[in-house]
């Protein structure tokens, strides 16, 4: 056995090492909401990738990308550094020149829900945009059909919003809107890789998806996102945007794919200038890494596996808390077969407790919760002084950053755990009289 083979053995043996004996203490062991679910494969091949010392993006990266465009069902996916800055690039390249009149240009709308995590909404705002917020539905926790076509207005040209908790929102009627509307939708899929509208994957609808790598997300790469799309013009544009702003399209190390390098003449360069360094773009630097893609590659075999263990601890808990006074339960937008990523929680006003105690009281026996992200995003400090615009009331939106919570689903999670927090939870509302 040479050397790298005995050094990825040892990591086999380490891993099994480090490994616990998996037993539950309830009140002792934690109930995270959400983490990454790691194996020995993980590590191997993490440590394979490492030990190749291709610092930057390579071929484990691009093999990723096209496994995971293909798992996803289109045509193009560019890994990034983050699932925030995939949102980043997704709206940025619907500001692009080589769009012509369809660009998006500062000023124009971008009608988004109230309710959620910044990132799908910074974009906007740093791209000189106007975000337009409408309210949710309480159960479902998206946006309606309804709610985003009253808000359409002159300066409207996208709809930018993200599947809550794994739940989708009315993707076929609202991509339908978007289209009878000359409307751009991007679809942060986040939270929800694997969910399914109509049979139809989440992330598929729109002009553009994103999607976070993230440690809590569906598979992890540690950090990473990415950034998917049916569209070649629009995967160009992203790519260039992810890679500093270059016109051309050579992998790092890689010259001169068009055979056409130095022949090429832009805007007042002079003729010939080098195609490397020619730049169509104000881009960033939002790659990802060759270990991530990696670790990423290795995760995505597990992924439907994934997607049942959330859809199965979620029912649990659907299931054994139906009947708890003061609470209401989550559900899945019609049509739908969501992938989740939380439970989510409301107490109802005629409950006999307050989120806050019960948060609190499943805090202390070591349940882990978290809110409803940034619930109304208008009330925030970062968003004052900004510009936007509110499209009917926001109160839903209000209760949920008021009254709402969520707890995990995620495939560490075991249905011990998942009875631990349904008992709890039981014996919290008991002990209120309700």
């Amino acid at each position: 056995m040479d050397l790298r083979s005995q050094l990825l053995e040892l990591t086999r043996k380490y891993d099994q090492e480090q490994a616990g004996d998996g037993a539950f203490l309830p009140g002792v062991t934690p109930v995270l909401t959400s983490g990454a679910v790691l194996d020995e494969e993980d590590r191997v091949a993490y440590v394979e990738a490492a030990l190749d010392l291709r610092i930057a993006a390579g071929a484990r990266a691009r093999k990723f990308e096209s496994r995971f465009a293909r798992w996803m069902k289109v045509r193009k996916a560019h890994l990034a550094n983050s699932g925030s800055s995939a949102n980043l690039l997704a709206l940025s390249a619907l500001t692009s020149p080589q769009l012509g009149e369809a660009r998006l240009v500062p000023g124009d709308e971008v009608i988004t829900a109230a309710t959620g995590f910044p990132t799908t909404v910074n974009p906007v705002l740093q791209n000189g945009l106007v975000p337009v917020f409408v309210d949710i539905e309480l159960g479902t926790y998206n946006a309606t059909l309804e709610r985003i076509e009253q808000a359409i207005g002159p300066r409207t040209r996208a709809i930018m919003m993200a599947h809550t908790l794994g739940n989708p929102f009315q993707a076929a009627e609202i991509a339908r809107l978007a289209i009878d509307h000359d409307l751009f939708l991007i679809e942060d899929n986040c939270d929800a890789v694997g969910s399914l509208y109509q049979g139809q994957l989440t992330g598929t609808f729109g002009d553009f998806a994103t999607v976070s790598f993230y440690p809590a997300h569906h598979i992890t790469m540690g950090e990473g996102g990415c950034v998917l799309t049916k569209n070649l013009q629009l995967a160009r544009i992203v790519e260039s945007m992810r890679d500093w702003g270059r016109d051309c399209w050579c992998e790092p190390g890689e010259d001169n794919r068009c055979l056409k390098r130095f022949d090429y003449d832009f805007g007042t360069l002079p003729a010939g200038y080098d195609h490397k360094y020619v730049f169509s773009h104000v881009g960033y630097n939002l790659k990802a890494t060759e270990v991530q893609a990696a670790l990423g590659l290795s995760q995505l075999r597990r992924l439907d596996d994934f997607g049942a263990a959330r859809r199965r601890n979620w029912q649990r808990l659907r299931d054994g808390l139906r009947d708890v006074p003061g609470l209401l339960l989550p559900e899945a937008t019609p049509g739908s077969d969501p992938s989740w990523f939380g439970f989510v929680l409301t107490v109802l006003p005629e409950a006999t407790f307050t989120r806050r105690d019960l948060v609190a009281f499943l805090e202390d026996r070591k349940i882990a919760t978290r809110r409803l992200f940034g619930g109304n995003l208008t009330r925030h400090p970062a968003y004052q002084g900004r510009e936007f615009r509110v499209v009917g009331d926001l109160t839903n939106s209000d209760i949920t950053t008021e009254q709402t919570f969520w707890i995990g689903v995620y495939p560490g999670i075991t249905p011990e755990m998942t009875d631990y927090m349904i008992a709890s939870i039981r014996e919290f509302v008991a002990a209120s009289g309700s």
